[in-house]
């Protein structure tokens, strides 16, 4: 933070940063190669004779003979010069610290009032007690804000980005990103453009392309003000993330456009090829920027796999590997916010899989406390810097500003929906495109790079500095206190606080094992096949390089359920519950655990990792065959299946297995058609014999034996003369093959036959035994025992 002199005729002095002027008995000091910001000011560098260590000073004197003045306590004195600068900024964060310690200590104001507005209201009341005692309030300046107030808020979004709703919804967020950030710069600078040139001998000698700039530096959606008041009111996942994803990619679109009309500012005339050259930079300062984050996410990971033995360094490569990518972005101005993004979403799965518990949480509230302690600094600033700073203020263009900014937001949101609409399963109803127009925030990233702004070729920078604090403090004050009743009376769906279990998990990952089968099935090639295929490419490849040990080879639900049992046995230790629990029991399965009935033990045999391994391949082989590219259902464009024809000849032998299974149950319970059980045979003859005489061929066929004394039994069955199939000179025929034992009786003819015992074509087995049982005569006079069965004839 730099301090500027009120006069913009002279140029800046570089001023001590944070609080005060230096004083006029300090002289200005020197600008040093190693602060090229301005926001710090070294010491003077020595001459060589005071470096040299053999130049030796007259004792008690200076080099010119003045005796120094004698200090009654020759160690105690003051120098505040000497310790001014960490003195300011400590102070500086321990009042953002007690100011946020004080909000939420007194729940009443800050649920009614979001942190943030707070925040600049003690901003404002800081600065004017600094100006109305005589000091020069200091000033948020951008290199200050840039390189060190923004890298921890956008590392801590990046890093614990909630990956799975972004990607699932990053079509949307790119449209309100990109479509949506050009739409607002292109419609507010021309809207601006025109109120210029109407506006009478003040405004109209403001340019089309300086309006331009002023529109994509005020167009974009500041993601600090958004996770301000979105983290406050608790809106549903859906929502939050596409708000605040558009806040995070838009800083692409914003800086490329803001360079670009930068840069055409300098120019005597714009040509097509300038212009197509920019557009082309859209894409060279987005894609780079995300390149850069890749390469150093995948070097933080990758030396996270050594750090087993030095654990008390491992935050330290997070935090700089993601400051270096930062760093490297700007060094190109390519979109540095892009570049932490990347940088944490690649460097989270593999570090997490490498550090240690204790590393892990350290990264978390680290960046926790250095994101909020920005955040807080960030909000003060802008009320220091609206009473500091130079305002120049015009109601014209300050109102019109503000209408345009609204009206451009409404109506792009309104448009982009009903597009989006069209591709998207689960539709934005309108409340969610009212939260999302009412949740563009604006905030201190359009102050800064307005303050970055060359009072040379824009002349009029006050002007737009005081609308663009106008329109900040409309968007935090007015939207953002308004946002939560709002929410309230529309009934908006919130963020339910639910913790995932296994049961989630597993339920997750079958419903995206399901989508991918059906997008294969289907022959499209989705959102779920590209994910499939990114996850087997990192489980096949990227792991084994990534990650140390045995975790590379660790499937994802086990892994979540050693996260779960570890977040669980540290809730435990911090509630003191663990010395109720043995040591042996799993810390996930406590509450399943009944102390009456303890589980038998089971000795099972120990496998060596060889048979392990051979045990897994099997299963693998089996039971998880990679799936392969099948073309998809055309009528017109039937493909022959090499399986098809195996398949029908496994399919013929099933059946014709059932039918003669059903054959063999049909002949040992129901008799055939026209064979009866014992019991009718005795009946049948006793009423006519001459029904039942032997066949032409009846040698061919086997004897049975009956006897009438107890037909139920099994020992009155007896098979004689039994002749194997094909014996006897006679080939087997294809009937006997398909069914076995064949028994054939000729047909009744004589008028003793009963029609009631003759069972119809179309009758049922089990309609036979039911007329059977009704018409039974019952029993007879039985004959002598052991007689045979001796049929007419023999």
């Amino acid at each position: 933070f730099a301090l500027h002199p009120s006069s913009t005729s002279t140029p800046p002095t570089p001023i001590l940063p944070l609080l005060h002027r230096t004083p006029p008995c300090i002289a200005p000091r020197s600008t040093h190669p190693l602060y090229p910001m301005g926001g710090f000011t070294p010491a003077p560098p020595a001459s060589a004779q005071e470096i040299h260590p053999l130049n030796k000073q007259p004792a008690n004197g200076s080099g010119e003979g003045h005796a120094k003045p004698r200090k009654a306590f020759p160690v105690l004195g003051i120098d505040y010069t000497h310790v001014r600068i960490p003195f300011e900024i400590s102070l500086w964060i321990l009042l953002a610290c007690l100011m946020k310690l004080g909000f939420h200590v007194i729940p009443s104001v800050s649920n009614i009032v979001p942190e943030s507005c707070l925040l600049i209201v003690v901003g404002l009341l800081v600065g004017g007690l600094i100006k109305g005692v005589g000091e020069k309030p200091p000033i948020l300046k951008s290199d200050i804000f840039f390189l060190f107030l923004l890298p921890p808020i956008i590392l801590d979004a990046g890093y614990f980005l909630p990956l799975r709703q972004f990607t699932e919804n990053l079509g949307t967020i790119l449209i309100f990103a990109v479509v949506g950030t050009l739409w607002n710069a292109f419609f507010l600078g021309g809207l601006m453009y025109a109120v210029c040139q109407l506006g009478g001998p003040g405004l109209n000698h403001i340019g089309l392309l300086a309006n331009l700039l002023f529109g994509s530096i005020i167009s974009a959606v500041d993601p600090v003000a958004v996770l301000a008041v979105f983290e406050e009111i608790h809106i549903n996942e859906l929502l939050h993330i596409l708000v605040f994803g558009e806040s995070l990619l838009n800083d692409a679109v914003t800086v490329v456009l803001y360079h670009l009309f930068e840069e055409f500012a300098n120019f005597e005339q714009v040509t097509i090829i300038d212009i197509i050259l920019g557009f082309l930079s859209f894409f060279v300062v987005s894609l780079g920027g995300v390149f850069v984050g890749v390469i150093y996410g995948v070097i933080a990971a990758f030396t996270s796999r050594f750090t087993s033995h030095i654990r008390v360094i491992e935050p330290l490569f997070v935090f700089l590997y993601s400051y270096m990518a930062y760093l490297s972005a700007e060094l190109f101005h390519l979109s540095g916010i892009m570049a932490l993004i990347a940088s944490g979403v690649v460097m989270r799965p593999y570090v997490e899989a490498n550090i240690s518990h204790k590393s892990h949480t350290t990264i978390k509230y680290f960046l926790k406390m250095w994101s909020s302690v920005s955040e807080t600094l960030i909000f003060i600033f802008l009320g220091v810097s609206t009473v500091a700073g130079h305002h120049y203020w015009n109601w014209t263009f300050v109102i019109s500003t503000l209408l345009f900014c609204l009206i451009a937001r409404v109506l792009g949101v309104l448009v982009l929906t009903w597009f989006i609409n069209k591709f998207r399963i689960v539709k934005l109803t309108p409340k969610d495109q009212f939260i999302i127009a009412y949740g563009g925030l604006r905030g201190a990233i359009a102050f800064s790079l307005c303050y970055l702004l060359d009072y040379k070729h824009f002349g009029m920078r006050d002007m737009f500095l005081t609308a663009i604090i106008t329109v900040i403090f409309f968007t935090v004050f007015v939207q953002g206190m308004t946002i939560r009743p709002l929410v309230d009376l529309l009934a908006v769906k919130k963020k339910q606080e639910t913790k995932r279990s296994i049961n989630e998990e597993i339920h997750t990952q079958f419903l995206d094992h399901l989508l991918t089968g059906i997008e294969d099935i289907c022959g499209h090639y989705g959102h779920h096949h590209w994910k499939d295929k990114l996850n087997r490419f990192n489980k096949k490849y990227v792991k084994k390089c990534l990650i140390a040990g045995e975790r590379s080879k660790e499937p994802q639900l086990i892994a979540f359920y050693h996260k779960m049992e570890m977040k669980q046995a540290i809730e435990l230790v911090e509630s003191g519950g663990i010395g109720k629990i043995p040591s042996a029991v799993s810390t996930v399965s406590i509450q399943n655990i009944n102390p009456k009935t303890l589980p038998v033990e089971r000795i099972l045999p120990a496998l060596s990792k060889d048979k392990e391994e051979e045990i897994r391949k099997i299963l693998r082989n089996n039971l998880q065959k990679t799936r392969q590219r099948l073309r998809s259902y055309n009528r017109h464009t039937l493909v022959a299946d090499p399986y098809e024809e195996a398949w029908n000849q496994m399919l013929l032998r099933r059946q014709k297995a059932r039918q003669l299974e059903q054959k063999m149950n049909n002949y040992l319970t129901v008799p055939a058609h026209k064979l009866d059980s014992p019991t009718m045979s005795r009946a049948r003859i006793g009423s006519d014999p001459l029904a039942y005489e032997p066949k032409a061929d009846s040698e061919n066929l086997p004897i049975i034996t009956i006897d009438p004394a107890s037909p139920q039994s099994p020992e009155s069955v007896d098979l004689m003369n039994e002749e194997p199939k094909g014996c006897g000179g006679l080939p087997p025929s294809p009937e006997e093959d398909e069914e076995g034992l064949v028994m054939r009786v000729k047909e009744p003819s004589s008028p003793g036959t009963d029609d009631v015992f003759t069972p119809g074509t179309g009758d049922s087995p089990s309609n036979q035994r039911m007329l059977r049982c009704l018409s039974d005569p019952g029993p007879r006079p039985e004959p002598e025992e052991g007689e045979p069965f001796i049929p007419k004839g023999q």
